[in-house]
């Protein structure tokens, strides 16, 4: 088909919407017959079935144009270039700008160290998705011992509250009902930006409260992944005081034993987590929590493991992404002795299992009662707190909010009619 572009999307949630984006580009461009392959490079594993997934693109699109962008790209270009039948690769900046995607256009990777622009890119509408994405921030100051992603995004950079509101109206009065505030660390969001007489730089608190005010009809505004070292008392009075923003918050955690924490150059220790979680507790009774943890980081002993396991009940969280260690190339933990990587898999299996028991209690204390769902796709709804509702055939579009009535539960989800 003419004009057929295609997006593969790897790693995280800004990168979906970035994926969004560049198609959106691409077809104004009129490209041509196009797949556009946004890479992750959070982990080893990670870049190689970045590498994996364009290699089976040129192979299932003969004749279409293979664009490659996103992390592993902007971290190791010249790997991508040497692919044969990649027609160009992106660095993360010119991913977004539409330029990038004439047809014409060749392969640009700048230095991301430099950058200090970030664009937002076109307002999508309602009728594309059950939520929307917006982009707040990229980028990171910090310098996790195992992370490489500051290399990938460059350092912080924020949007301005002023275009951040503008555009989650705008998605608002296209007809979304609920909006996700996204980026690399967005706990930093602010810090790069100029301050006033009566404040310093502005913090995420201080975005929230301005978004809310600027799209009065919008219902839930939820966060992306933040830093429990970064939550700012604007903030944390917004969690405990607007209906409006979503009760659930996704810590990236990462452990829960202070010597690997410091290992780690986390910024947060095990006690200050669980003050945290029972803190935001005691203000909104009704939140969840879901939390990054890495099992078999270099040197966790035993009793590292289980500082990192009971963490799960002591701070009650419900949603658990686990990562096994992967030791990726340039980092400083991967110069640390690493624990077997047989151990490393049977740590993480212990943790996704009590990650699911944990789940299983939540839903469970959820099950009964009326709520309020977002309507997805595949049949399921999504309550405010995360819980995914699992819903009879009905023609509600995604996207609508709708009241159900909880059934019960099975298998990871609640079960729900519509109310």
């Amino acid at each position: 088909m003419a004009n057929d572009v295609k997006s593969i999307t790897l790693g995280c949630r800004l990168n979906l919407r970035e994926s969004e984006v560049m198609a959106e580009y691409a077809r104004a461009q009129a490209l041509g017959d196009a797949v556009i392959i946004n890479t992750c490079a959070v982990t080893n594993e990670a870049a190689r079935q970045s590498r994996q997934t364009v290699r089976r693109a040129v192979r299932d699109h003969e004749g279409a144009k293979i664009i490659v962008t996103g992390c592993a790209a902007q971290i190791e270009p010249e790997v991508f270039k040497a692919v044969d039948g990649v027609d160009r690769v992106l660095g993360n900046n010119e991913k977004m700008h539409e330029t990038s995607f004439a047809p014409k256009a060749k392969s640009k990777i700048s230095n991301i160290m430099q950058s200090r622009d970030i664009s937002l890119g076109p307002v999508g509408t309602a009728s594309e998705r059950s939520r929307a994405i917006v982009q707040v921030q990229t980028g990171c100051d910090h310098r996790c011992t195992f992370c490489i992603i500051p290399y990938g995004r460059g350092n912080s950079r924020s949007v301005p509250a002023s275009k951040v509101a503008a555009q989650v109206r705008a998605l608002s009065e296209n007809g979304f009902n609920e909006v996700v505030l996204s980026g690399v660390d967005i706990s930093s969001w602010g810090d790069d930006l100029p301050g006033t007489p009566k404040l310093d730089t502005p913090k995420l608190g201080q975005l929230v409260s301005d978004i809310l005010a600027a799209a009065p009809a919008l219902s839930r505004l939820r966060l992306s992944s933040i830093d429990p070292a970064e939550i700012d008392e604007k903030l944390f009075t917004l969690v405990a005081t607007e209906p409006r923003l979503t009760p659930y918050l996704h810590l990236s955690l990462q452990h829960g034993d202070n010597m690997i924490l410091k290992r780690m150059k986390r910024r947060h220790t095990r006690e200050q987590a669980i003050k945290l979680c029972a803190d935001l507790r005691r203000v909104r009774p009704d939140i969840s929590f879901g939390a990054d943890i890495i099992a078999g980081f270099p040197t966790e002993t035993d009793e590292m493991f289980e500082n990192a396991l009971k963490l799960v009940e002591e701070c009650a969280l419900a949603w658990l992404h686990v990562f096994p260690f992967s030791a990726r190339s340039n980092t400083p933990a991967a110069r640390m002795p690493l624990v077997d990587g047989k151990l490393v898999k049977e740590r993480a299996k212990k943790l996704r299992q009590a990650g699911e028991q944990a789940q299983t209690r939540f839903l469970k204390a959820r099950a009964y009662g009326y709520d309020l769902a977002l309507i997805e796709k595949g049949g399921l709804g999504r309550l405010a707190d995360f819980s995914p509702v699992k819903l009879p055939a009905h023609n509600i579009p995604a996207g609508q909010l709708h009241p159900v009535r909880i059934t019960g539960y099975d298998n990871g989800n609640l079960l729900g009619e519509l109310a």
